[in-house]
């Protein structure tokens, strides 16, 4: 079990500058853990949430990081500061309808 000095903690900042978090997480989570994460405390209130973890793109640091990554893989310089707490930017972009992609082109 990791240790709470192991632990990173990590806010959502979502699109209209609202938070989600912070919450602690160990190294070894997947990205796709952490879009879960979003998924279930995204507030009720809020329109146009994600439908589905595809619907979620989270980006720490300048990347767009990929769900088969873990946070200590993502871990980037500025997320080693004791006591630090990463903000991590929420983007909702769900998938274009097939219709929708033919009008586009």
């Amino acid at each position: 079990m990791a240790s709470v000095q192991d632990q990173l903690e990590i806010k959502f900042r979502l699109i209209d500058g609202s938070d989600i978090g912070p919450k602690t997480f160990p190294p070894a989570t997947s990205v796709a853990t952490l879009k879960e994460s979003v998924l279930a405390q995204w507030p009720k209130e809020k329109e146009n949430g994600p439908r589905t973890m595809k619907d979620v793109k989270l980006i720490s640091a300048g990347k767009i990081l990929e769900n088969n990554k873990t946070l200590g893989e993502c871990q980037s310089p500025l997320c080693s500061i004791p006591g630090g707490v990463t903000t991590m930017h929420v983007i909702v972009q769900p998938p274009l309808e097939k219709g929708r992609i033919s009008k586009i082109i």
